[in-house]
């Protein structure tokens, strides 16, 4: 019986480390075709949430860029596969964000629909 109960709560910690947390308006939010997708409303918050843990001020654990800023970001769309990285599948060759989860997909298309409508700031 005490194996069957260790077995038991070894498995549930497994599954409760193991699962991430997103919040459920990144899960249901989805992108209003008419709303203009700002830099400082709706893309930071998201380079914050998910980047900037490596990607900082300076740059730590073997990240090469800051992604702190508008500038930054815009540059690293621009001209790097900033956006390629973050919508790979997670175990291919530079995905992004390393070890974590992929970000959900409603905050690509944000990322994206920011760089299609022209980087507002």
């Amino acid at each position: 019986m005490k194996n069957n109960s260790f077995f038991l709560i070894i498995t549930f910690c497994i599954i409760t480390l193991s699962c991430s947390y997103t919040s459920e308006k990144d899960l249901i939010e989805q992108i209003n075709p008419t709303e203009l997708i700002t830099y400082s409303e709706k893309i930071k918050p998201i380079f914050d949430s998910n980047c900037i843990s490596c990607h900082s001020s300076p740059p730590i654990n073997g990240s090469g860029i800051s992604l702190t800023t508008y500038n930054s970001v815009k540059s690293s769309i621009e001209n790097t596969n900033l956006i390629d990285r973050i919508n790979w599948q997670p175990g291919q060759s530079g995905f992004m964000p390393l070890g974590g989860s992929r970000l959900p997909q409603n905050l690509i298309d944000l990322i994206i629909q920011w760089q299609l409508e022209g980087f507002i700031e």
